[in-house]
């Protein structure tokens, strides 16, 4: 050892040891804890009927809001339901099944795909739909909602997107030049 050696503070983790069965209780407490804490939010949405809660329940989780447009769910759930004749019954499935097994929302995609669930393409479809406010792929896709969509919401107080969507999605851009010069 030479004279610039500092010993080690604390001992060297050993990749084989087990897990720590204390530490994985507090986390998943602290996750359970978390979903519980956003639940009854999810629950109390306001909802135009009966039939649009579960997806207010459902979406609340997923996006992380404690309240969500109600006019801009209702546009949202009937593009959805229009794509997807099961919609409603899979959105209550789903919402029942994270309820029963107090499923952290971050873990649910994860815990869809392992499980290869046939849920698992339905809170990508919802957040999609929240965030982008386009609902559907390819030439079944639909803008439901532009400015409105939560991804110009978030950056509302610092960028102003433009108020409006003049084209399918990518109209606005150019295409590279092509010649001998670019390549």
């Amino acid at each position: 050892m030479g004279p610039h050696h500092i010993p080690p503070t604390s001992p060297p983790l050993a990749i084989d040891a087990p897990p720590d069965r204390l530490r994985r209780a507090l986390l998943v407490g602290f996750g359970a804890t978390y979903v519980l804490s956003l639940l009854p939010f999810a629950l109390a949405q306001e909802v135009p009927d009966a039939a649009m809660a579960p997806f207010m329940a459902l979406s609340a989780l997923l996006v992380g809001r404690t309240s969500l447009d109600t006019g801009q769910a209702r546009r949202l759930h009937d593009a959805l339901a229009a794509n997807d004749a099961g919609f409603a019954d899979r959105t209550r499935q789903l919402l029942q099944l994270i309820e029963q097994r107090k499923i952290d929302p971050m873990q649910l995609q994860q815990t869809l795909n392992d499980e290869n669930s046939p849920l698992k393409d339905l809170p990508g479809q919802i957040v999609t739909a929240w965030y982008l406010g386009i609902v559907g792929s390819g030439v079944r896709a639909r803008c439901i909602a532009f400015e409105t969509a939560l991804n110009a919401q978030i950056v509302a107080d610092v960028l102003k997107p433009p108020t409006y969507a003049y084209g399918g999605y990518g109209s606005w851009s150019r295409h590279p030049a092509e010649g001998p010069d670019h390549g």
